[in-house]
């Protein structure tokens, strides 16, 4: 009985000395164990992290020892956003209740349901169609009103992306088949316009009960009253940042203290990235953005392929009372906006009953019965007793110049009289193409303290470490505009980012002494490890002690990996209809790579089947080949009939 206690001690003695006896790579591999069961993959990252340090709850150091509440957020709310939808027997979605809580004081402040059936979800809107089909469909984007409630503003399909459809059209039960993806997605439109229009908003968790889903929210980018903030300037203009840094750091003492220090004073490299993005606008041209009549006259009538007619004159027949003869002046006055675009100006008709003059500007372009040229009366009897009718056909266009013009009609009356004059402008109203290169790299490349690291153009790496790669993307042709106003492009390149290494001032660090390193390398063996020190006053001692490298673990030739797929029906939707439609198999497959657990098991999920089992599974031809298709299909994506 007495051999039992003493063994006991003798346990607890040893466990000092085999916790001291495990070796550091047993301690690394603990620690890389430990943290990667905390931070391994982005579920687990926002569960042990991101989530409670957004909602204020407490956090774990990854040997879960301590814990500590952070305060990242000023507001938070577990009901920043609740959405609930409820399919119809078509399939659409019909009823999607929105509620939010927009003070972020833990209750909901309003609530509203979607005013149309959802038959197509998209990143940033939804689709809504004749229930149960993909006809008289409408696309619509999330968006903000004034009061700062979501809303559906209805927008050309193309400045939706990621759609695809979720009625019966495209198969059935695919609402519910696929519930947490669909709120996902339908949830994830509302809240990118949310953190757009207020980029405070930090959405911290998404749970998902049933048919709701649930976003935890916080306010985390600035502690302020108003989403203006300063910072989200500078998204809409960001070459502004490096004159406001620079101004900032003129006036701010820790960084002139630190740049006069002998690090600062050092030379140094900072990696800057720009842009050369080649913008095209277009815009719809109109007959009044040409010509238009802002004075005078009585009538403007727009006719067909872009001209109008402007009248002026009497108001009616024997509308003029001369008295014996009289002079009445008409004024019209035409504004020119772009007299490029005017293809013809003439004085197609006029007339007068008894004399008439029409001048431009005060130049005589017409006059009858006689040679009535000057300021004064007629030259002959004023009464001619009856309307005389003139078709001149002047041509005016060289008289109109840009800016505003007097059309000025005289007439001489003796008894009853009238007055009429037109002028016909035609007009281009193509659609006026603005292009320009805007070059936010123009100052890093005349700066000859920087060089070029990077480039990427239109999706090609044509510069990697300062190196050229050899590699030219093809000639793009892409499409501008809308429905009423769009033409075809064939440019070199869209966009090019750029990386420029760039050195921060001129005066080097000294050189570092390299000569201990240098003798270490010369002199040192496999199993002797050479050294030599220099002490402080500058004597020179050398030395030499056995050495070797301790034994090295195995390591596995690759993470063991599984593939999977899964069916899944195309439902992507296009502005010519759903994908399914135009395929000969309305129903494909989703790829998974699942990394495999301890024991070499794959952790397919549910409906799954396994394509490639637990090993070393090498997908790089495949995906070479994929992105390559990909490449060169979108060098092209415009399909015309025009003949080339």
């Amino acid at each position: 009985m007495k051999r039992l206690p003493l063994m006991l001690a003798g346990t607890v003695l040893m466990l000092p000395s085999v916790l001291h006896a495990q070796s550091m790579d047993d301690r690394a591999r603990a620690a890389a164990a430990a943290t990667k069961a905390k931070t391994g993959d982005s579920d687990t990252l926002l569960k042990n992290y991101v989530t409670p340090g957004m909602s204020g709850q407490p956090v774990a150091t990854v040997d879960g020892t301590k814990t500590f509440t952070p305060t990242l957020a000023c507001q938070k709310t577990a009901n920043l956003l609740e959405v609930l939808i409820q399919p119809s027997s078509s399939g659409d979605i019909g009823v999607v209740r929105i509620s939010r809580d927009k003070d972020l004081d833990g209750t909901f402040d309003s609530s509203s349901a979607l005013p149309v059936p959802v038959s197509g979800i998209c990143a940033n809107g939804v689709i809504s169609c004749q229930p149960g089909t993909w006809t008289q469909c409408h696309s619509f984007r999330w968006n903000l009103d004034s009061a700062k409630d979501l809303k559906l503003t209805e927008v050309d399909m193309p400045e939706l992306s990621g759609c695809y459809c979720v009625n019966n059209s495209c198969g059935s039960n695919l609402v519910f088949g696929n519930l947490a993806s669909v709120l996902k997605d339908l949830g994830g439109g509302m809240v990118g316009a949310l953190t757009t229009a207020d980029p405070r908003i930090g959405v911290a968790e998404a749970r998902i009960n049933g048919p709701v889903i649930d976003y935890v929210g916080a306010q985390t980018t600035a502690c302020t009253s108003s989403p203006a903030i300063g910072q989200t300037v500078y998204r809409a203009n960001p070459a502004a940042i490096q004159g406001d840094a620079f101004a900032l750091s003129s006036s701010n003492p820790v960084f002139q203290a630190l740049a006069a220090s002998s690090a600062g004073a050092g030379k140094a490299q900072q990696l800057r990235s720009c842009t050369i993005t080649r913008e095209v606008t277009l815009r719809e041209v109109a007959v009044d953005d040409v010509i238009s009549r802002t004075a005078g006259g009585y009538a403007t009538i727009a006719g067909t392929g872009g001209s109008a007619d402007f009248l002026m004159g009497s108001p009616g027949n024997n509308s003029l009372r001369g008295g014996g003869c009289s002079l009445f002046d008409f004024r019209m006055t035409l504004h020119v906006g772009d007299p490029d675009r005017l293809k013809s100006v003439t004085l197609p008709v006029y007339s007068a009953d008894d004399w008439a003059q029409v001048r431009i500007d005060g130049m005589l372009v017409a006059y009858g019965p006689g040679a009535w040229t000057g300021s004064g009366y007629p030259p002959g009897n004023c009464e001619q007793d009856h309307t005389t009718f003139y078709a001149p056909n002047t041509d005016l266009k060289p008289l109109l110049t840009k800016g505003d013009h007097e059309i000025w009609l005289r007439v001489a009356v003796a008894d009853r009289g009238d007055a009429f004059a037109q002028i016909h402008a035609e007009v281009d109203t193509s659609c006026k193409t603005t292009e320009r290169i805007v070059d936010l790299c123009l100052g890093y490349g005349a700066d000859p303290k920087c060089r070029l690291s990077a480039e990427d153009v239109d999706g090609v790496q044509t510069f990697r470490n300062g190196v050229a790669t050899g590699l030219r993307p093809l000639p793009q042709t892409r499409l501008f505009g809308n429905a009423n106003c769009t033409l075809q492009f064939t440019r070199d390149f869209f966009e090019r980012t750029r990386t420029y290494a760039c050195t921060t001032d001129s005066t080097a660090l000294p050189a570092p002494d390299l000569s201990r390193g240098a003798y270490i390398i010369d002199h040192s063996t496999e199993t002797l490890l050479a050294d030599r020190t220099k002490a402080a006053d500058g004597s020179i001692t050398t030395s030499t002690r056995n050495f070797s490298i301790p034994p090295q673990g195995t390591v596995p030739a690759c993470e063991a990996i599984c593939k999977t797929r899964a069916p899944k029906a195309n439902t992507a939707a296009a502005p010519d209809g759903v994908v399914a439609s135009r395929q000969n198999a309305p129903t494909g497959y989703d790829t998974f790579y699942h990394t495999c657990d301890a024991a070499n098991v794959c952790p397919a999920g549910p409906g799954e089947e396994i394509v490639s089992a637990c090993g070393c599974v090498d997908d790089f031809p495949e995906a070479v080949v994929m992105m390559q298709t990909v490449r060169l299909a979108g060098a092209d994506m415009v399909c015309t009939s025009a003949v080339p």
